[in-house]
């Protein structure tokens, strides 16, 4: 997910959707054991790939990030534990009445960014980090009048 949000990163988050499929295909299912092991090979590979955002910075930050992912994982256990621990392992319960209140970070995204940076990851700014947060369910941010609020605040 963290690969996709670094790839939408000033693109809207549909074109990245369309996607996904062929990212999943040219990044080996998104495994960062053998994204870790990429080379100016596979670079130019994906560069040359149509279905992706064939932005280098973008895909050397992948490269990047996915050595820094595995990283946090020999250190840390999980990379799951340590993401969820800048919310506490409980998802961030937000009470929005309108969309135009919802935020595009937050402290703890600028605190996700600053630490991730620090362990050697690119491309996640703190709007990045937030919108990380809104994909895998760390922060419900559906305004209270959507049916999805109640449902994932659990009451």
């Amino acid at each position: 997910m963290l690969l996709l949000e670094g790839a939408q990163a000033g693109l809207s988050w549909s074109t990245i959707l369309k996607k996904r499929t062929r990212y999943r295909k040219a990044f080996d299912g998104f495994d960062p054991t053998k994204i870790a092991c990429y080379g100016a090979k596979d670079v130019q590979r994906l560069l040359a790939d149509k279905g992706i955002v064939r932005n280098r910075l973008k895909i050397l930050a992948a490269i990047k990030n996915a050595r820094a992912f595995l990283q946090v994982r020999r250190e840390l256990g999980t990379f799951d534990r340590y993401i969820w621990s800048f919310v506490r392992g409980s998802p961030v319960q937000n009470s929005w009445q309108t969309l135009k209140e919802i935020p595009a970070r937050s402290p703890v995204s600028d605190a996700m960014s600053k630490d991730l940076k620090n362990r050697g990851f690119s491309f996640v700014g703190s709007t990045i980090c937030y919108a990380f947060m809104q994909a895998v369910g760390m922060v419900n941010d559906h305004v209270i009048s959507c049916y999805r609020h109640q449902e994932l605040r659990g009451s």
